[in-house]
């Protein structure tokens, strides 16, 4: 069987690559990792063995979506754009804890301005804006875990 802490490690990995579909059987046991785009679901079948009971099937679902709507109306309205974290890991908006943050609410950023760092399996790996706009909120705290997809910041484009 597949422990839940394996189970996070594999999903990390896929997520991180470009594989597509990852399937491993072990002690009886298959586990299918699937992202069509993103990872949406990580699903275990049992394999029946004959004269064995059949393993139970578990089922982990993806995150929720935050509705940024309902924080911020007037803004959704406005085609406002959301960077997300582009995988798993701590969500860190300064270099080192003594440093500035790389961005704060109201800055401007340009496509290659550096927002936070998200490290994962020790790497430490920049995120940058990617459009030319301002940072009108930033939706994780300091030293938060995020998930893939979470959405981290609203930037309204120029």
């Amino acid at each position: 069987m597949f422990n839940l802490n394996e189970i996070k490690e594999l999903i990390e990995l896929v997520d991180k690559t470009s594989v597509q579909e990852l399937e491993i059987e072990n002690d009886g046991a298959r586990l299918s990792i699937r992202k069509p785009g993103k990872t949406e679901f990580v699903q275990m079948q049992p394999t029946v063995i004959a004269g064995a009971a059949p393993a139970p099937v578990a089922s982990i679902p993806a995150p929720p979506a935050a509705d940024t709507s309902a924080q911020h109306p007037a803004e959704t309205a406005a085609n406002l754009h959301t960077i997300v974290s582009p995988m798993v890991g701590t969500f860190y908006r300064a270099a080192s804890p003594e440093a500035n943050p790389f961005v704060n609410i109201g800055d401007k950023v340009g496509e290659k301005t550096t927002v936070c760092i998200i490290e994962a399996m020790k790497l430490m790996n920049e995120l940058e804006a990617e459009i030319k706009g301002e940072i009108i909120d930033i939706l994780v705290e300091n030293g938060q875990l995020v998930e893939y997809g979470q959405p981290l910041f609203l930037v309204k484009p120029e």
